[in-house]
């Protein structure tokens, strides 16, 4: 589709282009002016041959230093690199004059430097070199700074995970990367070398490099014998421009209809071989301190598959790349089955971490990305390619691939190596309802077949229960209730618990008699369960389809507040008094703003002990004794 322009823009981008473009329209006509057989074309091809050769000199010394040092100051965040950033700029704020005056301080005939090697500095090709490098420089770093900056930190913490040290992962993953970004960066760089005049002639006025030999020629012919040495100058800037811009185009060829039309594979039976054998459990005990947060986790349980859940800014995701070694753990421990993973760098832990958007390189195709893995099994990489769809996008580009794609070539990723541990962060968490259902089923297929311990970050309670078999509920750090998912949901230990797993008809109440909850004040209901002795403080639970609408004894009315309609089925919200409860009516002639009378059904109502933390008072009926947290 073609996209409109602003308008009141584009008179004044034709009045700068035409400005810029007239300059070399002018020169057109004085080609044919040229008396090209005085032409001094020795000293021209000369002075030609020192400026390409001196401007490349310093391009590669700046290139060889310059990268590193953009690196350096694209991932450092602390005031004294900020002031060496600010620093390495300054030439190219600085009047080319005065930065010859400046390398002559440093360098100079009268200078130390240039005591020592007898003015070998100056007045030769190594002071071109060296003035040009010195205003060059900052061309190359500022673009190799902007250019890392763009690159996510989150891929060299995946290619840590997939066995690769810090030097690797810089060579194979960041540099490449960013390459686009600093390969135009070096191209100007490059032509500001040579086209450097000021600081050049006051260093180095011998040998003549192009500039010079143009500003002596000019001085000594005039402006009529300029154009030939504008041709080589014109030619090779448009070379460089065009080294700057090329960019390389992936093509992959053929395409799989059914993954083209959004449909993903459905996932083969395993063979046995393949299947989980054995249980390893994990242990974990977290401690970080990011400034004023502290996260604080102990937890071991006794599954594979597991979930951390809880509300942004918790801990969920710090808390997986503790455990995966991305973060330094305080005063911690990780260990799996035997192995103290704690002690190990990432790249040894033999895991597979997904962060949100699943980590894919952006520059390596699909195959590239499968055998990136410093120990990746071919047989594996075969195996998980053809059992998850992928054989039809091997060629393709992460860019080329759709976010159900993604997260499976992910997948296949980590599964090359044998991982014995795969940490998922939100995997789910960019995709439309219909895939993210989809591709759920799909992961908890996966989790039946491979015996690594899973474990998933998800603020999302439906993808908690249908992936996990034990939970972890955190916020702000600390862990507010750990066990089998089925209990937690079942009875979760506070409503601040309740309100992250998303459960309704719920709240802290006390045992009126045995059998009989008080839930607001004053208000009664029968329970099933008489275990509990009268007086204690209790978490309660009222199923949706317990209440409905009649008399009889602890009946209560209450006002049809909302009707909606989830999955296919009509629920009503009823207030009381004090409080509210969400019944499922389905075909109940309830209207909205209806006064109505409603029993609860004894089988539907749950509680379960829960005593006041120490230090806490007892609160009325509607807050919570059994946690930090009260509902407005």
């Amino acid at each position: 589709m073609k996209r409109s322009v602003a308008r009141p823009l584009l008179p004044l981008a034709v009045l700068l282009a035409i400005y810029l473009c007239l300059p070399f329209i002018a020169s057109v006509p004085q080609i044919s002016h040229v008396n090209w057989a005085n032409v001094d074309w020795r000293s021209t091809w000369s002075a030609v041959g020192v400026s390409v050769a001196s401007a490349s000199t310093a391009a590669l010394i700046i290139l060889i230093a310059g990268v590193p040092l953009g690196y350096w100051l694209a991932r450092s965040s602390s005031r004294a690199m900020a002031v060496l950033g600010f620093v390495v700029q300054l030439p190219l704020a600085l009047p080319p004059l005065t930065s010859g005056i400046l390398l002559l301080f440093l360098v100079g005939p009268y200078s130390a430097i240039g005591h020592a090697l007898n003015g070998a500095l100056t007045d030769s090709f190594a002071g071109i070199v060296v003035a040009e490098t010195f205003v060059a420089a900052p061309f190359l770093i500022v673009a190799a700074r902007s250019a890392f900056s763009a690159v996510d930190p989150v891929f060299e913490d995946v290619a840590a995970t997939l066995g690769h040290h810090a030097m690797s992962r810089f060579m194979r993953v960041v540099l490449p990367a960013a390459w686009p970004g600093i390969r135009a960066g070096l191209a100007l760089t490059w032509l500001r070398a040579f086209g450097e005049f000021g600081a050049t002639v006051m260093v180095a006025y011998h040998p003549y490099s192009l500039p010079v030999y143009t500003y002596v020629l000019f001085g000594g012919q005039g402006l009529p014998a300029m154009m030939p040495l504008l041709l080589p100058t014109l030619a090779i800037a448009i070379a460089c421009a065009v080294f700057s811009a090329y960019s390389p185009r992936a093509r992959y060829r053929g395409a799989d209809e059914r993954i083209e039309n959004g449909a993903e594979p459905v996932l083969a039976p395993v063979p046995l071989g393949k299947q989980a054998k054995d249980n390893p459990r994990l242990s974990v005990d977290l401690k970080k301190q990011l400034g004023t947060f502290h996260l604080d986790v102990q937890w071991a349980p006794s599954t594979r598959r597991l979930a951390i859940i809880g509300p942004s800014g918790s801990g969920k995701s710090l808390a997986l790349k503790l455990i995966a070694g991305l973060e330094h753990n305080d005063a911690g421990s990780v260990t799996l089955g035997q192995r103290d993973l704690g002690s190990l760098e990432p790249e040894h832990r033999q895991i597979g971490y997904m962060p949100q958007d699943y980590g894919l390189f952006p520059h390596m195709t699909v195959s590239q990305q499968l055998a990136f893995p410093i120990d990746a099994d071919a047989a594996s990489a075969r195996y998980w390619t053809d059992h998850l769809g992928l054989g039809a996008l091997l060629n393709r580009l992460p860019h080329q691939l759709s976010f159900g794609q993604r997260q499976r070539v992910a997948l296949a990723r980590a599964l090359t190596r044998h991982s014995h541990l795969l940490l998922f962060d939100e995997p789910f968490s960019a995709l439309d309802t219909p895939r993210r259902r989809q591709l759920r089923q799909s992961l908890r297929e996966l989790q039946r077949e491979i015996s690594a311990v899973t474990i998933l970050v998800t603020h999302d309670p439906d993808e908690a229960a249908l992936l996990a078999d034990e939970l972890l509920v955190i916020d702000q750090g600390r862990v507010l209730q750990a066990g089998p998912t089925e209990r937690v949901f079942a009875q979760p230990a506070s409503l601040r618990v309740s309100e992250l797993l998303g459960l309704r008809n719920i709240g802290a109440g006390t045992m009126h008699a045995s059998g009989l909850v008080e839930v607001y004040d004053g208000l009664m209901l029968e329970t099933a369960n008489r275990t509990i002795d009268a007086g204690a403080n209790v978490m309660w639970r009222i199923a949706s389809r317990a209440i409905r609408p009649g008399a009889g004894p602890n009946s209560f009315k209450a006002k049809v507040h909302s009707i909606e309609l989830r999955n296919g089925e009509r629920y009503a919200c009823i207030k009381t008094a004090d409080g509210q409860f969400d019944v499922s009516i389905g075909e109940m002639p309830l209207r909205e703003d209806q006064v109505e009378t409603f029993i609860v059904d004894p089988a539907g109502v749950s509680v379960w002990s829960c005593e006041p933390k120490q230090g806490e008072d007892r609160a009325p009926a509607v807050a919570t004794q059994c946690g930090s947290y009260s509902p407005s």
